[in-house]
Order: structure tokens, then C-alpha cells, then sequence
């Protein structure tokens, strides 16, 4: 082994000794720390820079996934929304049938209420109008809606379930009312009103059914009542009939004129009982008036009024 030098130098102010080498060794040492303290930055900055780039690429695809998602969960929740702004609408629609029909049930318990079944082609309600005397006088036929607008079409398609019901009438009962129609009222045979005004409506409407009944019934057979009446009024029983009424009022009208001819006798009999009897009353009046003189009580009803009292 060679044998190295060791340089040695006193310091002049501390009088320590120096060992050159070590001093050399550490100043050697700390520029390679330095190099490598260097080399290893720059390897970390090229590390961080791959991974700052790597993780970048990652993040944009992650946030295309995410925007891609969101579009999706958009689709969906819009989806979901339609469904339930459909079945909210849908059962809305049902509530007011069904509104409709209790009404109806509980105000006229004599007609036939039938509620046509979900999904059938047809309105949604059909009234069969009864009387105590009459069956089956008229159809009134109900249709509910209750959407955001009024459709025009509906009132075609609601013929066309008048007609196949053979009704009367049709009444459309709508939330919206047609943007040219503030109250109800009819447009092309078709009454439409909203619920409210049903309920007034209905009334009058069943009524008119009652009416126009009776009027084609009455019309029935015309010409066999009027034979069957000429009949009769020409009957023999027709003539007894009036005969004995007519007997009637003559002895009632006898009777009237015995019991006034009876009456006015006992009123003239009485007239003459209380003539004599206040005739009477005031001669005696007058006979005690004149002998005790203003000693008695003045009667006023048998006295004669005096000139103030005529004036008066």
C-alpha cells in the first residue's frame, strides 16, 4: 500500500493543527453531495413533470367518464321526470273521474252511474237519467281532463263516444279552460265547463233531459189520445158526470141563499133587540141625570158631543 502523505499547518492565531487532506476530503465530499444533490432535482423535476403530464391525461379522461355521466344521469332524470309528470298528471286525471262520479252518485241516486273501465275505448263517466215514473230518459255522457292546454281535437273524439253511446248529452269537464272561453259554454255540441261549474251545471242539464223526454212521450200515440178523448167527452158517462157536478153547485148555491135569507132575519131581529134595549138605556139615563143633576157621572156614549167636539 502506497503511503500517503498527510500535509499538516499550524494555524498561526490558535497555534491548532490542520490536516490538510481532511479538509480537502470534506470540500470534495460536499461537491459531490452538491453534483448529485443537483442530478437528483432534475431527475425529480423530470419525475414530476411525466407524472404531472401522466396524471393530467388521466384526470381529462376521468373528467370526459364524468361529463359523459353526468349527460347520461341528465337523460335518465329527464326521463324520470316525464314518467312522473305523466302518472302525477294521469292520476289527477283519475281524481277528478272519480270526483265526478260521486258526485253525480250522491246527488242523483235514482240514475245509473257507470264508470267506463280504464283503457276501454270511451268517456270517462255515462249518466242514465230515471225518474219514479219513467226509465231510462236520456244519457248524459262525461269526459275529464286535466292537462296544462286545452286540445281542440278532444271535442271531435268525444262525438264520436256520443254517437257510439247513443246520448243525450256531452259535458267535458276541463282544468284549462279554451283560451277564447272564460265561463262554460257549448262548442259544436259539446258542452265544456270546469268542475265547479258541473256541479251547477249537471242539475240543469238532467233536467232539461227529464223535459225533452216527457215531450217525445207525450207526443207518442197523438193521434189515438185525441180519438180516445173525442170519446169520451162525447160519452154518456161524460154528460152524468157533469150533470152531477152541475146539481152540485145548484144545491150548494140553494143552501147559500136559504142560510142568508135565515141569517138576515136573525140580524133584523137583533138589530131590533138592541135598538129597544139602548132606547131604554137612555131614557133611563136621562130621567136619573135629571133628578140628581151633575151629581152623576157624566157618560160620554150617551151624551150628545158638544160643539168643540163637532168642531173637532
Amino acid at each position: 500500500m502506497k503511503n500517503t502523505e498527510i500535509k499538516q499547518i499550524e494555524c498561526p492565531n490558535c497555534k491548532t493543527v490542520i490536516n490538510i487532506n481532511e479538509i480537502l476530503y470534506h470540500q470534495l465530499k460536499a461537491e459531490i453531495e452538491l453534483e448529485a444533490e443537483v442530478q437528483l432535482n432534475v431527475l425529480l423535476i423530470n419525475e414530476k413533470t411525466k407524472i404531472r403530464e401522466q396524471v393530467s391525461n388521466d384526470m381529462e379522461l376521468k373528467l370526459s367518464e364524468k361529463d359523459q355521466v353526468i349527460e347520461t344521469m341528465k337523460g335518465q332524470i329527464n326521463e324520470m321526470q316525464r314518467k312522473i309528470e305523466q302518472g302525477s298528471m294521469q292520476l289527477q286525471g283519475e281524481v277528478q273521474e272519480l270526483a265526478i262520479e260521486d258526485f253525480l252518485k250522491a246527488s242523483f241516486p235514482m240514475d245509473v252511474i257507470n264508470e267506463v273501465r280504464k283503457g276501454a275505448r270511451g268517456a270517462d263517466c255515462v249518466q242514465i237519467v230515471n225518474t219514479r215514473t219513467r226509465q231510462n230518459c236520456g244519457i248524459i255522457v262525461y269526459e275529464s281532463k286535466r292537462t296544462q292546454s286545452f286540445q281542440p281535437a278532444w271535442i271531435e273524439k268525444f262525438k264520436e263516444d256520443l254517437r257510439a253511446e247513443g246520448a243525450t248529452i256531452g259535458v267535458l269537464v276541463t282544468e284549462v279552460m279554451p283560451k277564447d272561453m272564460q265561463h262554460m259554454g257549448q262548442r259544436d255540441g259539446i258542452w265544456i265547463c270546469t268542475f265547479q261549474e258541473f256541479k251547477g251545471l249537471c242539475q240543469v242539464l238532467r233536467e232539461a233531459v227529464i223535459l225533452y223526454s216527457s215531450a217525445l212521450t207525450n207526443q207518442e200515440n197523438k193521434g189515438e189520445k185525441m180519438a180516445m178523448l173525442y170519446e169520451y167527452l162525447t160519452s154518456n158517462e161524460f154528460k152524468m158526470q157533469i150533470e152531477a157536478i152541475c146539481e152540485g153547485f145548484t144545491q150548494m148555491n140553494t143552501d147559500l141563499s136559504s142560510e142568508r135569507r135565515s141569517m138576515e132575519m136573525i140580524w133584523k131581529k137583533r138589530e131590533k133587540q138592541i135598538e129597544k134595549v139602548l132606547k131604554n138605556t137612555i131614557h133611563f139615563y136621562a130621567n136619573v141625570k135629571g133628578i140628581a143633576g151633575n151629581s152623576i157621572a157624566t157618560i160620554p156614549a150617551l151624551e150628545l158631543s158638544g160643539p168643540n167636539e163637532n168642531a173637532a
